[in-house]
């Protein structure tokens, strides 16, 4: 059995670039495809004022065996970003590492280092870095903090989020 479980996010952004515009962040965390470590992930983050905007998903591979309490995953999906300035979209592709402290879902700590259309022009990196804890059997209270590292612009992003473990 899988020491984490496929979570369904709702959240509030803080984009603590210099005109601080918040926004809300949706998900969907490692929905399994079958009994492998293969997984689907998507979400949608948006500022109220619409000068940012983040979508996309991901296919996640769980290299080691899902019950452990470390774990590792090549990413591959697609991104679309939309700043005031700068857009850009494309493949998505790096890695996620997985730190959990209870074989139940209710603790874990990942870090995700990413690049979206890497090697043009356009390229973006995204590192994450995603702390969660659980409030009660179902429900997780988790933090996001997000770096966009693009030539045009560096940008920020503090996510507070609800999840919902299925």
């Amino acid at each position: 059995d899988p020491s984490f479980r496929t979570r369904l996010r709702l959240g509030y952004s803080q984009y603590t670039s210099d005109d601080r515009t918040s926004g809300i962040k949706i998900g969907v965390e490692d929905i399994f495809l079958g009994k492998t470590g293969l997984t689907l992930s998507g979400e949608y983050n948006t500022s109220f004022d619409g000068d940012y905007s983040l979508y996309g998903g991901d296919l996640r591979y769980y290299i080691l065996p899902l019950g452990g309490y470390i774990n590792i995953a090549p990413v591959i999906g697609y991104r679309q970003i939309d700043t005031d300035k700068y857009n850009t979209s494309g493949l998505n592709v790096g890695a996620k590492l997985l730190f959990v402290f209870s074989r139940t879902g209710a603790g874990d700590i990942s870090f995700t280092q990413s690049w979206v259309s890497p090697g043009s022009s356009e390229e973006v990196g995204l590192t994450t870095i995603s702390v969660g804890y659980a409030l009660t059997e179902n429900i997780r209270l988790s933090t996001d903090i997000q770096k966009q590292n693009a030539r045009q612009r560096k940008d920020n992003r503090v996510a507070v989020v609800l999840e919902w473990m299925l």
